[in-house]
Order: structure tokens, then C-alpha cells, then sequence
């Protein structure tokens, strides 16, 4: 009748909810000071040399800081 650790549910892990980031992207969309932008390792076809690009992830976009002086 007590509490056995074993009978625990997993937490959800913290972060669950956040997009999935490219190796290219420079953080998560709506963050102030990112925008989206054409991948320049692909040109924007989401593939290079016949397979999905390593940077975009395939989507031919990925996320960049913008601004700043």
C-alpha cells in the first residue's frame, strides 16, 4: 500500500514541447532577434549531393540571429 518507486510514471522531460532545432539554426522560432532565412549549404533545396542537408535538416531553411550593430 505504500509508495514504490517502481510504480512511478516517467515525468515528462522538461522541454517536451519545443521544436526541434536544425544543427544550422541559431535558436528556437519566436525568439526575439531570429528569423528564418534560405540555407546557404543547400541554396534552399533541402538536399545536397542527393541526400537531406546536414544543416537545414531538409526544410532548405534554418533560423538566424538578425540585427545587432
Amino acid at each position: 500500500m505504500g509508495s514504490d518507486p517502481g510504480d512511478r510514471k516517467p515525468s515528462p522531460t522538461a522541454g517536451q514541447d519545443q521544436p526541434k532545432l536544425n544543427p544550422g539554426d541559431a535558436g528556437p522560432p519566436g525568439t526575439p532577434g531570429i528569423g528564418e532565412n534560405v540555407c546557404r549549404v543547400c541554396n534552399g533545396s533541402g538536399k545536397v549531393g542527393g541526400a537531406e542537408c546536414p544543416t537545414c535538416g531538409g526544410t532548405g531553411k534554418v533560423l538566424v540571429e538578425i540585427g545587432g550593430a
